[in-house]
């Protein structure tokens, strides 16, 4: 009789709920940058929120972006100044979210090299990746030190950044990430020393965000992957060594020195409030790429980004 009481009582409850299922494309192969993801992930945040996340690494890292824009993808990890020009292009594009709030690009030199301050760059060579938005960001440093681009020899060393500065190829490189570059190069046993952009006339942004489709996204499923992301990013302060041990466990390629210490150097980094938007942040580094030539114009704030805490 028991069991025919259970049976029934398993027949008339009501069916679990199924968790909504989305899909965030990295900015690049998982490394420290995506601690809150990772750890939202292992420590069972996104399934608090009923949340099933589905976590790429794009083939390409021009990717991304366009497969939030085609609608291939709910979220991706993008760059606050490369959303800027791709919403000046016309894609539809809008930041919901920051994961690392401050910048993390740099200009890079031998910490014993000839390099002691920016103005000994002229006619010197400095190597880069990524054209454009690189190029603005070191015009504006050099012009801190009475220098124009023209002053120097830029070459593209495509994503061959700290080898080519430890060869000897060039002297100096921007783009390189403070983070990992730095940590790389001292490993290695040929330290390095960054100038930052902040400090040298380019105003501060967010390095990593959160990007969706403006047409087609589901605002409040974005709302629960950014709390349970902030909930990750909470457990990582107070308990860095633990978080540590959570991230590195998810794959052995992340279980070395180098990560590590790029994790340390990432934890005070991250948007303590992903949702928040520095809305002033947004404006002036609209009119910085303008007055670079980058951008025809400026747009409103209300076009590149929203804070969906505040609707």
């Amino acid at each position: 009789m028991k069991t025919s009481l259970t049976a029934l009582f398993l027949l008339a409850a009501p069916p679990a709920l199924a968790q909504d299922q989305m899909s965030v494309m990295l900015d690049w192969f998982v490394n420290p940058d995506h601690g809150p993801i990772i750890v939202a992930q292992e420590e069972g945040y996104f399934a608090e929120v009923d949340l099933e996340v589905e976590i790429i690494a794009p083939a390409n890292p021009v990717d991304p972006p366009k497969m939030v824009a085609a609608g291939a993808a709910d979220l991706a990890i993008s760059y606050q100044p490369q959303l800027h020009l791709q919403v000046a292009e016309g894609m539809p594009l809008i930041r919901v979210g920051t994961l690392v709030a401050t910048p993390l690009n740099c200009l890079l030199v031998l910490a014993d090299g000839p390099i002691e301050d920016i103005a000994d760059l002229k006619g010197r060579k400095v190597g880069f990746s990524v054209s454009g938005f690189e190029e603005a960001l070191l015009s504006a440093m050099l012009g801190q030190a009475g220098l124009e681009t023209a002053d120097i020899d830029l070459i593209n060393v495509n994503w061959s950044l700290s080898p080519a500065l430890m060869s000897g190829q060039v002297d100096a490189v921007i783009g390189a990430f403070r983070n990992f570059e730095l940590n790389q190069m001292d490993i290695e046993g040929v330290p390095g020393r960054c100038f930052y952009p902040e400090a040298e006339g380019v105003p501060t942004y967010d390095e990593l965000i959160y990007i969706a489709n403006p047409e087609t996204m589901d605002a409040e499923m974005i709302r629960r992957f950014l709390a349970a992301t902030e909930k990750a990013t909470q457990f990582i302060i107070n308990h860095p060594q633990e978080s540590w041990e959570v991230f590195s466990s998810t794959s052995a390629e992340l279980q070395d020195e180098l990560n590590e210490r790029a994790w340390a150097d990432t934890l005070p980094r991250f948007a303590l409030r992903p949702e928040a938007l520095d809305a002033g942040r947004y404006e002036r580094f609209e009119s910085f790429l303008a007055e670079a030539g980058l951008l025809e114009g400026t747009r409103p704030v209300s076009e590149l980004a929203v804070d969906l805490g505040a609707q």
